[in-house]
């Protein structure tokens, strides 16, 4: 039976033969009326299908030593090209026979030379070398011999185009020594080598061992691009642009782990000003006053949470978007998360006071206010004490008439009216951060949950939020309903032990379906790795990488990044203080 290349050229032969607008009735149609190509034309170097012009190489020179990689230059080649190997394995007494053949030929040259005093080229004596290792690998069963053949067909519009990219390939893979020809009037047997039929026409085959074979595949190239998304940095890999879309994910949540000084405020501030500049709301919990200046630059909000600060949160005015007894029973649960990070725990009998108590200043009328405002953390004093829990109240009272009573004990005086809001809790105790980040987190969710919306919250230093039970319980909860209110949950941690170890933050990194892996040390990198499974080179790179190295796992996509910023953003978001002298 004749290959469909010959068919179709004995049909276009056919139907030369036939008026120009004439066709063959439908029921004595050919199939290649159907299936074949409008116009084909050959040429010795290349050929036109169609409007397109088309040109197939084959890979006709290697270089000496295969490493990692080696292929990169073609399968990254970024133009229109299409990639074809064929491996195939040959029987271990064939390949002792092809041996043993190439080692008589090159020790006849070798003793050649040598008997007329010329002297031996290392031409001769690599390969000799190599083809008695490899004979003795084969007969050992350590490695199997392959004939594989590498194509490469390029397609452009013009001719001129074509010339050009082909070109460019040669060049590319010259710089990694390997050689390229242009299959001379074998343009058709090169089409048919390329096509997924898995028929090797051309036939120019190059033996290859196991591990040098093994070096080429898989066959891929690490890339991401997604055009609704934006530019986080350059892939390391192949220099092409890593452009993604955390709400096109899975779901948009992520965790970002990295060692001091790795770049961790820097990735995220980049992100935060990419994300303002396609729409999206970013609310920031900064522990450490690193977005002040990225909130100037953006005329964003920034609340400043302090003891003598006028800026207020009141936990209890978190019920204004409840309607119902079932939200109203979540509320509740949140809320009474909150109270025992504040006290420090909650036995049983305690729960079920605070419980009744929240339930109580949001019921019974004796709480509500004549002006509409929420009720107060005395209010929910108030309903613990009439419930005679006194030890409850005895550890409530520096927040209500301690030390602490400005913080927490006020009504809310802030909105979150703004793209870019900003909580700095830099200036609080350490005892409040964690309830503060936590009183913050929870006050956002009631906001997305009023109106939901494109929206992205950062929790710097998150790990502060695994430190409690319910505080972690909370903040695990928050990352799994995220995704039902078009919310993106972004978790920074330079502790990635401590996170991973926790139960509540292994759920969290689970229910991410972004991870940015940024430079780790000898104390992180074996629990970073089994938990996201990285390879060996991964684990490597992490150790070694510089600062603003990453890696990006987006779904099951894992790509090297490199983060960069354009000369306008640098000045808004660095907090490096040899940069911040220079401006």
């Amino acid at each position: 039976m004749k290959n469909p290349i010959e068919q179709i050229k004995d049909y276009r032969k056919k139907r030369a033969e036939q008026p120009k607008h004439y066709m063959l009735p439908y029921g004595e149609q050919d199939v290649m009326d159907i299936i074949s190509y409008d116009a084909m034309e050959e040429q010795p170097d290349y050929i036109r299908i169609g409007k397109q012009y088309m040109r197939t190489l084959f890979i006709s020179g290697y270089p000496a030593e295969a490493e990692t990689g080696w292929m990169d230059s073609l399968t990254n080649f970024h133009h229109n090209a299409i990639i074809t190997q064929h491996i195939e394995q040959v029987p271990t007494n064939e390949a002792l026979k092809i041996l043993q053949r190439k080692i008589t030929e090159l020790q006849s040259a070798r003793l050649g030379k040598m008997r007329s005093g010329s002297e031996v080229s290392p031409d001769i004596e690599d390969p000799l070398r190599d083809a008695k290792a490899l004979r003795g690998e084969i007969r050992r069963g350590q490695e199997k011999l392959f004939q594989v053949s590498i194509y490469a067909a390029l397609t452009a519009p013009t001719l001129e185009i074509l010339d050009e990219t082909t070109q460019m390939l040669a060049s590319s893979l010259s710089a990694r020594l390997f050689y390229t020809k242009v299959a001379a009037h074998q343009q058709l047997e090169g089409l048919q080598s390329i096509l997924p039929r898995g028929e090797d026409v051309l036939a120019q085959k190059r033996n290859l061992k196991t591990t040098t074979t093994a070096l080429a595949l898989p066959f891929t190239s690490s890339e991401l691009v997604q055009e609704s998304g934006i530019l986080y940095g350059v892939n390391n890999s192949n220099n092409s642009l890593v452009i993604l879309d955390r709400y096109q994910l899975h779901n948009a949540n992520s965790i970002m782990f990295g060692a001091s000084g790795g770049g961790k405020s820097f990735t995220a501030k980049v992100e935060i000003a990419r994300q303002l500049d396609q729409g999206t709301q970013v609310i920031v919990i900064d522990p450490e006053r690193e977005y002040e200046n990225l909130t100037e630059s953006y005329d964003g909000t920034y609340i400043k949470l302090a003891a003598k600060s006028d800026q207020k949160i009141n936990p209890f005015d978190l019920a204004t978007t409840v309607h119902d007894k079932a939200s109203l029973a979540a509320h509740v649960q949140d809320l009474t998360q909150v109270i025992t990070v504040m006290v420090d725990g909650l036995d049983d009998e305690e729960r079920a006071a605070v419980d009744k108590a929240i339930m109580a200043i949001y019921t019974d009328k004796k709480y509500q206010k004549k002006n509409g405002k929420p009720p107060l953390l005395a209010d929910f004093y108030s309903a613990i004490s009439n419930l005679g829990h006194h030890k409850l109240c005895t550890r409530l009272e520096k927040y209500t008439t301690g030390s602490l009573t400005d913080i927490l004990d006020s009504h809310t005086n802030i909105d979150l009216n703004n793209q870019l809001v900003v909580f700095d809790i830099k200036e609080l105790p350490e005892q409040l951060k964690q309830i503060m980040m936590l009183i913050i987190a929870n006050f956002v969710q009631n906001q997305v949950k009023a109106k939901p919306e494109k929206r992205l919250l950062v929790i710097d230093e998150g790990w502060l939020l695994l430190e409690h039970e319910e505080s972690a319980k909370f903040a695990a909860g928050l990352v799994r309903r995220a995704r039902k209110h078009f919310l993106g949950v972004a978790f920074i941690s330079q502790q990635a032990n401590d996170f991973l170890d926790n139960k509540h933050g292994r759920s969290i990194a689970a229910n991410s379906a972004l991870r940015i892996l940024l430079k780790q040390d000898t104390t992180t990198i074996e629990k970073v790795a089994a938990e996201f499974k990285l390879s060996d080179k991964e684990k490597r790179d992490l150790l070694t990488c510089d600062r603003g190295d990453a890696i990006i796992i987006a779904d099951q996509n894992h790509v090297a990044v490199h983060i960069v910023a354009s000369d306008e953003e640098r000045p808004r978001i660095t907090t490096d203080p040899a940069e911040l002298l220079a401006q």
